[in-house]
């Protein structure tokens, strides 16, 4: 007999939000041998979760509401679950606004000192912890999709998008340490857009809408617009990783933003060939930086 089948392996949960990050987060633990118990959000999770399950009898998929804490706790303990990873958004603006919180999660909402994501996603990882299961990060099994540091596309970044690119570190870096988001959006060094509650999509078609108004009025402001998206500086990278994949390019082209700055070894990209030959058909730079300081000299 196997050592596999001696001892096989822990199952892993996976708390599913929307988009492609926990199709990509199944995968990568299946081709590594690890069963996969989903904890799929109703309010987020896509239903074709359902179907890749099927197609692979390591994996369970088990279906919650957003603020059903003890239930979650359950469906892992049930499972002999003690390790989990969260993959894939949960709108901001969901959490605070739609949810009907169990007993467990409305005490733990009632003792946060503050009511942003970060907080409260710590103490949820707090309560799992003291119920045996710890929460890891979704980039041990992703580490491939970590952007490296240099420039992406055939276009590197003009001199006035690294003046954006630098002058927008600082403003992103100063907002995300409250915790408000990871992007800013900005022209002639000056501040566009700030990311909060709505997502780093509609803070670019923001922007986007705001440079609209302005055409054809006298104005100092460069219309050309850079996207800055940084980790915060206390980023948890358990939960809350910074993404981009081929939307954020198509929502840029769409805002007539012309350069994508992201930070190496602490941002995914999903299907970097697709997202990269997008920004190269609409002349969008995109360059990794360096986490933290100095910035990649780029000549």
């Amino acid at each position: 007999m196997t050592d596999e089948l001696r001892n096989p392996p822990a199952p892993l949960g996976l708390i599913a939000g929307n988009g492609h990050f926990p199709f990509l987060l199944l995968e990568a633990a299946r081709a590594q041998g690890r069963p996969v118990v989903v904890a799929a959000i109703r309010e987020e999770t896509d239903p074709a979760i359902n179907a890749r399950a099927q197609e692979d009898q390591g994996t369970i998929v088990h279906w919650l509401s957003l603020g059903e804490l003890s239930r979650l706790i359950e469906t892992f303990q049930h499972a002999g679950v003690k390790q989990a990873v969260m993959a894939g958004q949960v709108k901001h603006k969901q959490i605070f606004s739609s949810i009907r919180p169990d007993w467990r999660l409305a005490k733990l909402l009632l003792n946060l000192r503050t009511r942003n994501t970060d907080m409260l996603l710590g103490a949820i990882a707090k309560v799992l912890s003291d119920e045996g299961i710890e929460l890891i990060s979704s980039t041990s099994f992703l580490e491939p999709l970590l952007t490296q540091i240099g420039v992406l596309t055939r276009r590197a970044p003009s001199e006035q998008e690294q003046k954006d690119i630098a002058y927008g570190r600082e403003v992103a870096a100063a907002v995300g340490g409250f915790d408000i988001g990871q992007t800013v959006v900005i022209a002639g060094q000056a501040c566009v857009a700030v990311e909060a509650m709505e997502g780093t999509d509609a803070t670019i078609a923001r922007a986007g809408a705001l440079m609209h108004t302005l055409e054809g009025e006298a104005s100092t402001l460069d219309r050309s617009l850079t996207v800055v998206k940084i980790a915060k500086p206390k980023q948890d990278m358990r939960f809350d990783v910074p993404v981009i994949g081929t939307a954020t390019i198509a929502t840029m082209r769409e805002a007539r933003a012309t350069c994508l700055s992201i930070e190496a070894g602490r941002t995914l990209i999903f299907d970097r060939a697709a997202v990269v030959a997008a920004a190269d058909a609409a002349s969008i730079a995109i360059v990794a930086q360096p986490h933290g300081w100095p910035l990649l000299e780029l000549g």
